[in-house]
């Protein structure tokens, strides 16, 4: 499973305003609920404020990956955001945040789950990747920059 399969533009935000993560975490999922594949908004907020109590998401290099797993999907769902602003994220690296991808997998689907948190870092801790989603001004380049480095990954 490729990230471009499960994010498409009605999933991406460029300039997403917030000052605080939770600000952020909120507006994304948000965004993530209009996905068909979400039958309770809820329980998604509930399951990644909780990962979020275990260890914080932000991986380091402006970047965090929020993530969790429950019943209230049908399905793995995504949303990606730039922020308008760096955020203080609790990072581990404890520098600020402006792209965060958020993954809710189902409880039963570990394995694509992992795999595509697998891919997601990996594809994130490439520098000048990073810097061209920050430079992107609409959610149809976000796509465009995802899928020229999916294809350069999946050719490796």
């Amino acid at each position: 499973m490729k990230i471009t399969d499960i994010l498409t533009e009605q999933f991406i935000k460029t300039g997403l305003p917030g000052a605080t993560k939770e600000d952020v975490l909120n507006a994304l999922i948000d965004l993530a609920a209009t996905s068909d594949k979400v039958q309770d908004k809820e329980k998604i907020r509930e399951a990644i404020f909780e990962r979020e109590k275990i260890m914080s998401t932000g991986v380091g290099s402006g970047f965090a990956i929020p993530h969790g797993k429950t019943d209230a999907v049908t399905d793995i769902v995504g949303a990606l955001a730039v922020t308008a602003q760096p955020i203080d994220y609790k990072s581990l690296d404890e520098q600020p945040v402006r792209i965060v991808f958020l993954l809710i997998g189902r409880d039963s689907m570990v394995g694509p789950h992992i795999k595509l948190l697998s891919r997601i870092s990996r594809l994130m801790n490439k520098e000048e990747f990073r810097s061209r989603l920050l430079g992107a001004r609409s959610p149809s380049e976000v796509l465009d920059i995802l899928r020229q480095e999916e294809a350069t990954y999946l050719e490796a």
